[in-house]
């Protein structure tokens, strides 16, 4: 969602309509699950995917008639029958997508840029949309950004079926559910503030890093003590960069809850221990520290000698990243995003 709603804020601001394809509804053994987005673009570029070959071309290419007849649409492929015919796959499935017009300025517009915006969105809330039909088709979709009950922003018209729907939804789970009515399809998406990956030194395994953990969704700070290395030139995908004057303060003033993730990769061993004594002091999600075995244990020695209980060392990753191997730069970044992504996948509680 992350990609989907920083996307849809870069072309409504820059005045661009979109289609976004959803999928609502899969049955069997379909290539991607109920809520997997992807915006087609006027120009004709696809971002995100909800599955790939010829499904998401065909997809892509309704869309394109979408845009051009400014009409959305709702869209059945049958992957077990006739639709598969052709195509590179035979999940053998049945997957339902919804076709969405958005152009700036309208209500749709509105809910979709608020997704991205971390003032109208600080806590996490639900994304309802509603496709109403008449006679079997289409006829109107609106939407709204809901908490507590409560609309945030929309043209969404909170009625029964609505608070049913998002009844249904209390659990928060972290997919779409789905409810179908006679005559309306309503979506209910949990949305929340993104996780942000604060990357404590700034050198060449942060590089690498930084642009993989913001690919895959994450909101990226930057921690160093050097502005020569912490600068928008070096991160130009960093949602933010501080420039402390030591590490001894390098969590001062950092938005720390549960959705952060801290990776530590200063220059130095004696760095790396300054972090990571305040990094157990934070509710943080993940906590992860870049170095050999040996180095762990001299880490965690030292703070043992603390006071720091067993407890609060088993609570950080190190040698940081899952084991692939991984020797250059750029692999052990790969390492890295791997393990905060499946940090993030247990948090939400996948």
């Amino acid at each position: 969602m992350n990609v989907i709603a920083e996307t849809s804020r870069q072309l409504l601001s820059a005045g661009a309509p979109f289609v976004l394809a959803t999928i609502f509804s899969r049955h069997g053994s379909a290539p991607r699950t109920a809520g997997t987005r992807m915006i087609v673009a006027a120009d004709g570029r696809a971002i995100g995917t909800i599955g790939g070959g010829l499904f998401e071309a065909r997809v892509a290419e309704r869309a394109s008639e979408v845009l051009a007849s400014k009409a959305s649409a709702v869209l059945a492929f049958d992957m077990s029958h006739d639709d598969v015919t052709g195509m590179d796959m035979i999940c053998g499935g049945r997957v339902e997508v919804l076709l969405e017009y958005i152009k700036p300025g309208t209500a749709a517009a509105a809910v979709y840029a608020a997704l991205r915006d971390p003032e109208r969105t600080p806590e996490p809330c639900l994304l309802v949309t509603v496709v109403r039909f008449a006679a079997g088709k289409m006829r109107r979709i609106t939407h709204g950004l809901l908490r507590d009950g409560q609309a945030i922003c929309g043209d969404l018209q909170i009625d029964e079926d609505v608070r049913q729907a998002v009844n249904q939804d209390r659990d928060r789970t972290p997919t779409l559910q789905t409810v179908t009515l006679p005559d309306a399809l309503i979506l209910v998406q949990p949305v929340g503030p993104s996780e942000t990956v604060f990357i404590f030194g700034a050198g060449h395994v942060a590089k690498p890093t930084a642009g993989l953990a913001k690919l895959v969704g994450f909101r990226v700070w930057i921690v160093d003590d050097r502005p020569e290395f912490a600068n928008a030139d070096r991160f130009p995908e960093a949602d933010d960069l501080r420039v402390v004057r030591r590490f001894e303060a390098a969590l001062d003033g950092l938005p720390i809850d549960p959705r952060a993730y801290l990776v530590i990769v200063t220059r130095g061993h004696l760095h790396d221990l300054t972090v990571l004594r305040q990094a157990l002091r934070t509710p943080a999600g993940y906590i992860g520290m870049i170095g050999s075995r040996h180095k762990r244990k001299q880490v965690f020695d030292a703070l043992s000698r603390e006071g720091f209980s067993e407890r609060d060392l088993n609570r950080v990753h190190s040698p940081i990243g899952i084991d692939i191997g991984a020797e250059s730069c750029e692999e052990i970044a790969i390492s890295i995003v791997a393990e905060l992504v499946q940090a993030r996948a247990r948090n939400r509680g996948r």
